[in-house]
């Protein structure tokens, strides 16, 4: 359940534009879109759907049908696994609704969990173009400790459920095909060997340039086919070539 939704609406509006109608690329497998996906909106614990009002009304704004922007209410006092199957549920009631072979799942706070245990376990990536994650407690949080309930214990860290969800690949799905002026090191989940010591040395960036290199880091907050994507925001190519497998930084 990620809050402060009149601060995040600004964030959600940057993880959705890619998502404005363009011409499929072959890496979507024929995911031909002629509009924006329907939008599935899974709100957080001791909430509903109403919590979304002003950020739907945001898209409606951008450009959203009406009738493709879903803010779903379920029991939010029941298990994430619960929650999960009926969100199955109404992602397909929503694809028969538009007409649509794909909807982007945006979620708060615990509705981070009930949303990827569908994607990772009933099937969920052959149905969702583009999850989003606001203040989703993906690895738990210690307020979980002062409520009570199956869903409360989900989110308390080194749970259980928590463990079984992040075991393995936290955000499945295929990565997209690098983007055009992307660098590779960091637009796919799969990691590149180090070079080796002895290879030669690069051309270095020029004396005025500081270059930190950082591992990089995956995360299940947007994903694409379900995987974050991070670009150097470096414009020296030089720069980029001294950090293999490592997000570059200009301190």
């Amino acid at each position: 359940m990620i809050r402060n939704l009149s601060r995040s609406v600004f964030t959600l509006l940057l993880a959705l534009m890619p998502l404005l109608p363009t011409h499929a690329s072959a890496a979507n497998s024929g995911h031909q879109a002629t509009g924006p996906d329907p939008v599935v909106f899974v709100h957080g614990w001791n909430s509903d759907g109403s919590t979304w009002q002003a950020m739907a009304d945001r898209l409606r704004n951008d450009g959203w049908p009406d009738g493709h922007l879903d803010q779903w209410t379920y029991n939010a006092g029941q298990s994430n696994t619960t929650t999960a199957k009926q969100l199955a549920d109404e992602v397909q009631r929503v694809l028969d609704a538009t007409g649509a072979t794909k909807v982007d799942i945006v979620t708060h706070s615990m509705g981070a969990l009930s949303s990827r245990h569908y994607l990772k376990n009933l099937g969920g990536t052959f149905k969702v173009d583009a999850w989003v994650s606001l203040a989703g407690p993906n690895h738990g949080t210690e307020t979980a400790r002062w409520c009570a309930g199956a869903p409360c214990i989900e989110m308390r860290p080194g749970s259980t459920f928590l463990n079984n969800l992040n075991s393995d690949d936290e955000t499945p799905g295929t990565p997209p095909a690098t983007p055009p002026g992307a660098h590779p090191a960091t637009a796919s989940s799969t990691p590149r060997p180090a070079l080796p010591s002895t290879a030669p040395p690069t051309t270095p960036p020029p004396a005025s340039t500081t270059v930190a290199c950082a591992p990089t880091k995956r995360s299940t907050t947007r994903s694409r086919r379900i995987s974050d994507r991070r670009w150097s925001s470096l414009s020296n190519p030089a720069a980029r070539s001294r950090c293999p497998s490592s997000s570059v930084t200009a301190p």
